[in-house]
């Protein structure tokens, strides 16, 4: 009698909500993916719009047949993050959730795959061997916390093998990445700590200690004897800073770099910048290195406004799509701790909560205004000159803070096109019913559109600096050309 009961329960719940009775499939996740996106994302129209309903349409086809192809939940979430392709370049993506216990803060340590490639080192000996070599190349040991890898030639290819890690599931001896030489391009697969891989078309040996595989910064700790240039290793030490931080490079100089606009450096930039605030507005130039910065928040560079100003700001507001679920992040902003809104910033919330429900549909302009004009009390004489340096991994807030920037008649861009995606911005998550992805997309469309885009186009330097240069002599060439 008690079994009956219990499945009399199970068909109850499966009656009120079937999604959870059927099984979880990639083709699943990607109809609800789909239909959320399409309902709730702020570029959608926009985006059909202009590329076209057939063009959509054609593409949702394909991805399709390739979903009812895929046999793992690592090949269902690279398809589907081809689908988001489609719309934009950033502010929109879609990944797995491994860890689904939400009663901790711990996350769950993916473990490895079985019979997960390993290669067996003799770490005397081969450290015998590469230190016999003239030119090492990529052979030797490297860094990148957690990981400490030997880097050893296999075949045609090179793989990284651990030799320690801190991230319990990697093991001394198991592959951590390749490096595969190839006639006109040399390519790597790199494996991250949920062993999902990473592949790029970006491999690149600076001097002799420093490798870039993708994103990922290596430094050779053995040979420990190679000498590089001195500037190599500023460079290298600037590009992997944690933190914003601020030297004076010469009498004329002050160089700030600013890895990020994260909302946790918003006052390590401001105590940086009030500790040398005599200083640096006695002093001619400033140097403020941005490049790799992919955003943040606006009110993380906002203490460095003050600095390049010389004439009212004007700023062109975004408009949010209001939907009952997009709507919900109101409501987030007030009962949930994690953002951390004061009863002025809850008001806010509330009073936007209330005219978006009002207007769903919609696009709403929460300030009432399409343009604000930000004016600051003073114009400093110095710094005379404002170079900011950019490069082609800026997005989002640090695009923001350009335009922003840009404005002032003391500030030159100099560099290469920025990434380019502020135009559909302001980011939502919903987790799938299956509870296996997550789903991140946009809530609002700049004003700009369609005078003024920047999705897909980046912003260009005032100054390029080209090939012939590299990337780690481009603080000294941006120096020179203000001091002389």
């Amino acid at each position: 009698m008690k079994s009956n009961i219990y499945l009399l329960i199970l068909l109850l719940i499966a009656a009120i909500n079937p999604i959870y009775a059927q099984s979880c499939t990639c083709e699943s996740n990607f109809q609800w993916m789909k239909k959320t996106f399409e309902e709730n994302d702020a570029g959608f129209k926009y985006v059909i719009n202009n590329k076209g309903r057939d063009a959509y349409e054609a593409h949702n086809q394909k991805i399709l047949a390739r979903i009812k192809e895929a046999k793992t939940k690592e090949e269902c979430v690279a398809i589907l993050s081809d689908w988001i392709k489609f719309f934009r370049a950033g502010h929109a993506y879609v990944r797995s959730i491994t860890n689904n216990n939400t009663t901790t803060t711990t996350p769950t340590e993916t473990p490895a795959p079985a019979n997960w490639e390993t290669v067996s080192i003799q770490l005397d000996k081969f450290k015998q061997q590469v230190a016999a070599k003239k030119d090492p190349g990529y052979e030797g040991i490297w860094s990148s916390p957690p990981y400490t890898m030997a880097v050893t030639k296999k075949g045609e290819q090179y793989v990284g093998v651990i030799v320690e890690a801190s991230a319990p599931a990697w093991k001394p001896g198991m592959v951590k990445f390749r490096i595969i030489p190839g006639k006109d391009t040399t390519k790597s697969v790199f494996y991250m700590r949920n062993f999902s891989s990473v592949g790029s078309n970006k491999v690149i040996m600076t001097g002799h200690n420093h490798l870039q595989l993708g994103n990922t910064i290596l430094k050779r700790i053995y040979p420990d004897n190679l000498q590089d240039d001195p500037n190599i290793n500023e460079y290298y030490t600037s590009m992997s800073a944690e933190q914003p931080y601020l030297v004076k490079r010469n009498e004329n100089t002050f160089y700030l770099r600013v890895p990020s606009f994260n909302q946790a450096y918003r006052d390590i930039i401001d105590s940086l910048l009030t500790a040398n605030k005599a200083a640096l507005l006695k002093t001619k130039n400033l140097i403020i290195d941005i490049r790799n910065n992919g955003g943040g928040s606006d009110a993380t560079y906002s203490p460095i406004i003050p600095f390049l100003y010389t004439n009212p700001i004007r700023g062109v507001g975004v408009e949010y799509y209001s939907t009952k679920l997009n709507n919900q992040r109101m409501l987030d902003f007030i009962n949930k701790e994690e953002y951390n809104f004061n009863a002025k910033e809850k008001a806010w919330a509330k009073t936007s909560y209330d005219k978006l429900e009002q207007h769903l549909g919609e696009f709403i302009n929460l300030q009432e205004r399409a343009v604000g004009i930000d004016t600051l009390p003073n114009v400093y004489p110095y710094p005379q000159n404002v170079a900011i340096i950019i490069n082609e991994a800026n997005g989002s807030t640090a695009e923001q803070f350009l335009l922003e920037a840009k404005q002032s008649k003391k500030v030159k861009l100099y560099g290469v096109t920025t990434f380019g995606v502020l135009d559909i911005s302001n980011m939502y998550q919903q987790e799938s019913p299956c509870k296996d992805i997550e789903l991140g997309y946009s809530l609002t469309r700049s004003l700009r559109i369609p005078d003024f885009t920047i999705d897909s186009k980046g912003l260009q330097p005032d100054y390029y600096i080209d090939k012939s240069i590299p990337p780690y002599e481009w603080v000294n060439f941006v120096n020179t050309i203000l001091n002389d």
